[in-house]
């Protein structure tokens, strides 16, 4: 039973991380990072993201335009861009990574102690790339409170609000950490794998079988 449940939990741990990757690179995307919502006219959402910042109209759509300076931008925004890129890169090396060291996979079946370390390297990537995921979101979610609750900020000035892009990142980071953990536990595992077991078997039927010929008068 504990033979099966290792390959299912390192199937877990991959599915999970490889979820957080893809909401990972979706965060890095998605313009909804920011949200403003103009007394004014209730019919228009303004949304900033990392790369751009659009306008959502009921009639027309989303209209976006695209940030002329990377320097222009404030620094949490600036800093936010490098860091997802970090967390795409290692998730994405994570997965490479660990793929190559999981027991389901038939090659390299007899190198046991390799594979335990392509999957210790890839989960600790993917503890890297959740964590490097969830620092820039939370750190936009923290100027943004600090802006809406500035008190040197007239009233009347429209306050951006939290993005539906910083909940998908912290999923993603979530994600991305369970996944690393799924993956480092079955390393801890002291299981011998079937394959070893039968090659230990084979030799030791063979020695048996060298003795008795031995011993034949």
């Amino acid at each position: 039973m504990a033979l099966v449940y290792q390959p299912v939990m390192q199937l877990s741990g991959m599915l999970v991380s490889l979820l957080g990757w893809v909401l990972s690179c979706l965060t890095t995307y998605l313009p909804q990072w920011k949200n403003l919502n103009l007394e004014l006219n209730e019919l228009e959402i303004w949304t900033m993201g990392l790369w751009q910042a659009c306008v959502v109209q009921e009639e027309g759509g989303m209209q976006c335009k695209d940030f002329d300076s990377f320097l222009a931008l404030p620094p949490e925004l600036r800093i936010s861009r490098i860091l997802m890129f970090f967390s795409n890169g290692s998730g994405l090396l994570g997965l490479l990574l660990s793929g190559f060291g999981l027991d389901c996979l038939k090659i390299g079946e007899r190198q046991q102690e390799q594979k335990k370390r392509l999957l210790l390297f890839g989960g600790m990537l993917f503890w890297i790339s959740g964590i490097t995921a969830i620092v820039p979101v939370s750190w936009v979610a923290h100027s943004t409170v600090q802006e809406f609750w500035d008190e040197n900020i007239p009233d009347i000035v429209p306050r951006w609000d939290f993005g539906e892009a910083l909940f998908v990142g912290w999923l993603a980071g979530f994600c991305l950490i369970l996944g690393g953990s799924l993956l480092n536990c079955t390393i801890c595992s002291t299981e011998v794998h079937p394959s070893s077991v039968h090659y230990a078997v084979a030799e030791q039927q063979d020695q048996c079988q060298c003795l008795e010929t031995e011993t034949r008068p």
